[in-house]
């Protein structure tokens, strides 16, 4: 199996794929203005607590005040007030927890007025990103992420992944980190720590005990409503939750994210540094391994289904609804009822797909073509199961209705990933009225004319939709070659599928664009 991180660096930002056997199966967007990532640590200053809600608003320099509810609190709320507020007063604390005097854990029933006052500064993790008119989610539960293990300050628990079913490899784990852990810090081994040595987990722990000493260190310069500690790119937390065995390369764009990457890498696995290669060609990288073309089929309301058949996504504020359909290349089985298992089959791995691929979260439901066996939608409901198994993020799936409805949630921490695949014509911009697309070809034609007879150009690039590319190019004696007999120029043509079809670039021979009139 092909496992490739293709990582491509624009304007807008870092646009991270990943791909597996070819085809895309997350797709992420790392906005360089973009703050208020998953895990970040801020210094929060309450504006109101809500009994109602048994919740608090907290601010923490977002546009809308960040939730705070009291079930995301945590147990040690008031050792980590008092570890912040000692270091605000100018008090020395250290970061090793093991001389610290923790106070009482606090009743998981109580009240938040018992808790926190209004103006309280306090320590705050982002648990979901800003999404659509809410703010961020907070939680007082500190948590650091690293490649093996999770460390949990204020706490002396060790827990293990539930995805290690060996009982003898779960002792042993557990055994190994209590060897190694420091005191007043617990620990959650993830599932990739599974047959590591002692080592590789003492490493991960220290680097992770040095993170909470650098925010230790922060905390008493940071004025309120401002960042404590930030959590790694999106690039390298992918890396760090997805670089296993089966890994075959991470490609990179850009020189300054390429030597960030392979910083990261030597640092975690020094034996894959070999895996992270610069790309250097002319062509876009995303254009060239085939992401850009996939991202205009995927995104779309409408999304084919292998084997025939497609299904049909809608959002609404609420929830997520996704329609099965046989669509009339389906039609491959027998009789009805094998048909639309068939179909439903298919669909079911699409629709895993999907979920991870735009990051759709909250509730979705999906309406399957109704089968009248029981036994066949239990065969549905187990494979939706199985597929959504390979989502790092938590899902509940119940099983099909009588209506053929299946209900799912899907946790959510950051905004749906959400592509226009529909393209605005650059003439007319949406108003349905443009000039004869032909006419394209003509205005491509005089510009190469203007180009090389005024402004004396040797040598250019032509970038194109693949359309007008093959307009250009096929043929036994094809426009470019009788542009060639014509100038006594070779162009070089390269094709661009993120462009309009009646949109072209033309570029000198050091790359730079020529601005055309």
């Amino acid at each position: 199996m092909n496992n490739e991180l293709i990582v491509s660096t624009g304007k807008k930002g870092v646009r991270i794929a990943l791909m597996k056997d070819k085809d895309l199966i997350e797709y992420h967007v790392e906005n360089q203005e973009a703050s208020y990532t998953v895990g970040d640590l801020y210094l929060g200053v309450v504006k109101k607590v809500v009994p109602g809600l048994n919740a608090a608003f907290v601010d923490v320099g977002y546009e809308k005040d960040a939730f705070l509810h009291y079930l995301d609190l945590g147990p040690k709320i008031r050792s980590l007030n008092k570890y912040t507020k000692g270091l605000l007063t100018g008090k020395e604390i250290p970061a090793k927890l093991s001389n610290f005097e923790f106070e009482p854990e606090i009743d998981k029933l109580g009240k938040i007025s018992q808790v926190l006052t209004k103006n309280q500064k306090m320590m705050v993790q982002i648990a979901k990103e800003p999404i659509s008119t809410k703010g961020p989610r907070l939680s007082c539960e500190i948590s650091l992420a690293g490649r093996y293990i999770v460390l949990v300050p204020f706490s002396n628990t060790v827990s293990v992944s539930r995805k290690i079913n060996d009982a003898e490899e779960r002792r042993r784990l557990k055994r190994l980190i209590l060897s190694i852990k420091p005191e007043g810090f617990g620990v959650i081994i993830r599932t990739v720590a599974q047959n590591k040595d002692v080592a590789e987990l003492n490493k991960d722990l220290r680097g992770l005990v040095a993170k909470w000493e650098q925010a230790n260190a922060n905390i008493p310069n940071t004025k309120p409503k401002e960042k404590i500690l930030g959590e790694v790119s999106r690039v390298s937390a992918m890396v760090r939750d997805l670089l296993n065995e089966s890994f075959d390369s991470i490609v990179v764009d850009d020189e300054i994210v390429y030597d960030e990457i392979k910083r990261y890498v030597q640092e975690i696995a020094p034996d894959k540094e070999k895996i992270v290669k610069l790309y250097n060609s002319k062509t876009k990288l995303f254009e060239s391994k085939g992401i850009e073309r996939q991202l205009k089929s995927l995104f779309g309301k409408s999304v084919s289904v292998a084997g025939g058949g497609y299904l049909i996504i809608e959002h609404t504020e609420a929830l997520h609804v996704i329609d099965v359909n046989s669509g009339n290349k389906s039609n491959i089985e027998t009789d009805q009822e094998s048909n639309a298992l068939h179909v439903n089959l298919q669909a079911v791995k699409e629709i895993a797909r999907q979920l991870r691929l735009r990051d759709m979260g909250g509730i979705v439901v999906c309406d399957f073509i109704d089968m009248r066996k029981a036994e066949n939608r239990k065969l549905v409901y187990d494979t939706m199961k199985a597929e959504m198994k390979k989502d790092k993020a938590k899902s509940v799936i119940l099983p099909l209705s009588k209506f053929g409805l299946m209900q799912i949630t899907r946790q959510r921490v950051r905004p749906e990933m959400n592509i226009t695949t529909g393209e605005v014509c650059p003439h007319c911009n949406g108003t349905g009225k443009i000039s004869a697309s032909i006419m394209v070809a003509d205005a491509i034609e005089n510009n190469i004319d203007y180009i090389f007879t005024k402004q004396n150009e040797q040598k250019i690039t032509l970038i194109l939709h693949p359309y007008l590319s093959a307009y250009f190019t096929k043929g036994m004696i094809s426009l470019r070659l009788k542009w060639f007999f014509k100038y006594k120029k070779w162009i070089k043509i390269q094709t661009d599928s993120s462009l309009s079809l009646t949109t072209f670039v033309i570029k000198n021979s050091v790359g730079e664009k020529i601005e055309l009139l």
